[in-house]
C-alpha cells in the first residue's frame, strides 16, 4: 500500500484484521519482522481512540506539547496553540482547564488540535471518532478536512466504519483477517465538500453490496430476488 502526499486513504476492515498493527508499523511503533516500509514523511502525528491528553497539564499545554518537543518557545507555542484550539472551537477558558475538566468532546477537539499542531505532514488516525455522537463526528469531520486541506497533510485512519470511510476518504483500502491482508482497493474521485448525506448513504449502500466487502466483514452473499 502506498500513501501520497496529500491523500486520504482509510484502511477498513473488521475487528482484528491487524488494522492497528499497520497502523503502529506505519508510526514506527512497531518494527516489521520482515518487509519494509519506506516513509519520505517529515512531521508524521498520531491521533487515538481515546484522546490520551496529559491529565496533569492544562488544555493549553497538552495541545502546545508537540511544539515543545520541537524546541519552539513558550510564547510562541502557546500562541500557535491557542490559534489552533480557536478553530477547533475551544474557547480561552477551556485552555486554563486539565484534562478532566473538560467533557469527552472537547477533550477530542483538543487532541486534535495537538495533532495538527506541529503541522504535520502525514496524520495517522486510529479509529480517532468511533466514541463519539454523530454531531460531534461531523464537527470533527470539516475540521479535519480544513486543516489538512490547507496544511496539505496526507492522512492514513484506520476504522470499522464504512460510512466514516466513504465520507472523507479518497482512496479506501479494505482489508481481511486470517491472515491480515489487503483484498481491495476502491477510489472515490468525488470531492468530499461535495458528498452530502445523500451521497454517502447510497455510495456506503452500494458497497456494502460489493462480494469483497461482504467477504471482509463476513457477511452473507447477496442473493438476487
Amino acid at each position: 500500500m502506498t500513501v501520497h502526499e496529500g491523500e486520504l486513504v482509510a484502511l477498513v476492515g473488521p475487528s482484528g484484521c491487524g488494522k492497528t498493527t499497520l497502523l503502529n508499523l506505519a508510526a514506527n511503533l512497531l518494527l516489521p519482522w520482515e518487509g519494509q516500509i519506506a516513509s519520505s514523511f517529515a512531521r508524521p502525528a498520531m491521533m487515538f481512540q481515546q484522546p490520551r491528553l496529559l491529565p496533569w497539564k492544562r488544555t493549553l499545554d497538552n495541545i502546545a506539547l508537540g511544539l515543545k518537543a520541537q524546541g519552539v518557545a513558550r510564547t510562541e507555542r502557546n500562541a500557535q496553540a491557542a490559534q489552533l484550539a480557536e478553530r477547533m472551537g475551544l474557547t480561552a477558558d477551556d485552555l486554563t482547564k486539565f484534562p478532566g475538566a473538560l467533557s469527552g468532546g472537547m477533550q477530542s477537539r483538543a487532541a486534535l488540535a495537538r495533532a495538527f499542531a506541529i503541522r504535520p505532514d502525514l496524520l495517522l488516525l486510529d479509529e480517532a471518532f468511533s466514541a463519539l455522537d454523530i454531531g460531534l463526528k461531523c464537527e470533527l469531520y470539516a475540521l479535519l478536512e480544513g486543516e489538512r486541506t490547507a496544511h496539505g497533510s496526507a492522512v492514513l485512519m484506520i476504522t470499522h466504519d464504512l460510512m466514516e470511510a466513504v465520507r472523507l476518504a479518497e482512496l479506501i483500502l479494505v482489508m481481511s483477517g486470517s491472515p491480515g491482508r489487503i483484498v481491495a482497493t476502491h477510489r472515490i474521485d468525488t470531492p468530499v465538500n461535495m458528498r452530502d448525506e445523500a451521497w454517502v448513504f447510497a455510495r456506503t449502500a452500494e458497497f456494502i453490496r460489493w462480494p469483497d466487502i461482504r467477504a471482509a466483514f463476513g457477511l452473507a452473499s447477496l442473493k438476487a430476488a
